[in-house]
């Protein structure tokens, strides 16, 4: 066996399988989960429709692994549409089979774990796919912690010269999971002269970029360079997906698109790991990608949600509106820290929060590693807000009660 498999830890949802070990949940509750970030808005019928008409022809032939050029070219409107940003679609463009297998097999492409000291960087809290593909790559995963004090933004200063200096690949996260943070454009800037300084790629993972609560979108890594006058994409690949822009996780579609360089070896990867996209999927995704009234829809539906849930929240928890994704990001009451030995305050508030009111949320320490002797997701917990209004604004009512019977 591959032994960097002993290396991985297991996943959020093994931990909190784990955790509920033993666990009765209130009978008098019906359960809750605002556990999994898996969208559940309705998909749209038009989507539906497509794929369904793409099946008497889709699934007669093997696919090419780098997509239909219809395809691609439906991918890079949409990034002229939504960024501004204009791609060539036959050598800047990939489809992918989701951005949570792009993200993995990019760095499995770009690692070279022959040099010394090779390193991944990545945001903590992080999306676990992160760190995986660090150590099964052969890189050191370096962790970088958020900073509450400016809504969750990553600090990148506190990154030493030393560690730049071995990173061969970073992951930005931009709207951030669980922390819904945007990065600005002089944070951008800062990654890019980093990146001319030490050669390193930036992976730029935009999955939550379409659900966003201020009247500005949340700005992309591509548009980001374009502004900076970048227009080569040098060392930089973004990364999104339809997963949570048009409610269709099932469908495994995304794509990625920047740095040609990047992409054509990318490509060769793809090829043999055998990446290719179902046609009768491609032909769904090319209706989804060139459609955008379904997605306003989506965004009000979770703008209405959070608009009601966060005030509930905030008077019991230290919790605020993010910049944009799905999540809410809750510090939880002092009370539960200490209060089950050998449990985080996190762990305890999820665990008793299930057995007495029947939610599920997830501990924010399952989402980051301990660096520097500080775990900075301890102490929190993550909702994901993704089923109908009327289920979360009843989870939000028994959370509430919930710390109003535990003060």
């Amino acid at each position: 066996m591959n032994p960097k498999l002993s290396l991985l830890q297991p996943y959020p949802f093994e931990r909190l399988r784990q955790l509920f070990a033993g666990v009765t949940p209130n009978p008098d509750h019906r359960p809750i989960s605002l556990g999994i970030g898996e969208p559940r808005h309705a998909t749209p019928q038009m989507l539906k429709d497509a794929l369904a008409a793409a099946l008497d022809t889709g699934l007669t032939g093997y696919p090419a692994t780098a997509g239909e050029p219809s395809l691609r070219e439906a991918c890079a409107g949409w990034l002229q549409r939504r960024y501004g940003v204009t791609v060539d679609p036959a050598t800047q463009v990939l489809t992918v089979n989701g951005s949570r297998e792009a993200l993995f097999s990019f760095a499995q492409t770009v690692i070279d774990p022959t040099q010394p000291g090779a390193t991944l960087v990545f945001p903590n809290p992080f999306y676990q796919i992160y760190e995986g593909a660090a150590l099964l790559g052969g890189a050191q995963p370096y962790y970088v912690a958020s900073d509450p004090a400016r809504n969750f933004a990553v600090d990148w200063d506190s990154v030493p010269d030393e560690v730049w200096a071995r990173t061969q690949l970073i992951f930005v996260c931009s709207p951030g999971n669980p922390t819904g943070a945007v990065m600005p454009l002089d944070e951008w800037q800062k990654l890019f002269e980093l990146s001319d300084r030490h050669g390193f790629v930036i992976a730029s993972d935009e999955c939550y970029s379409e659900i966003y609560f201020r009247d500005e979108p949340p700005l992309g890594g591509l548009e980001a360079a374009m502004k900076l006058g970048r227009t080569d994409f040098k060392n930089l690949m973004m990364f999104t997906s339809l997963s949570k822009r048009s409610n269709v996780p099932g469908l495994r579609s995304g794509f990625v698109a920047g740095d040609a360089a990047l992409i054509k070896p990318f490509l060769l990867y793809r090829t043999y790991h055998g990446g290719a996209m179902s046609p009768a999927v491609q032909a769904a995704s090319r209706v989804a990608w060139g459609d955008e009234a379904h997605v306003v829809d989506n965004r009000r539906q979770y703008r209405e949600k959070f608009a009601q849930v966060t005030p509930l929240l905030a008077s019991v928890l230290d919790v605020a509106l993010p910049d944009a994704a799905f999540y809410l990001w809750a510090g939880v009451p002092e009370v539960f820290v200490d209060r089950v030995p050998g449990l985080s305050a996190d762990e305890a508030f999820a665990r008793e929060l299930l057995a007495q009111y029947n939610v599920t949320v997830l501990p924010g320490s399952y989402l980051a590693r301990e660096a520097g002797g500080v775990n900075p997701g301890r102490g929190r917990v993550r909702m994901a807000l993704v089923a109908e209004p009327a289920e979360c604004l009843e989870a939000a009512g028994r959370i509430k009660a919930f710390v109003f019977h535990n003060d």
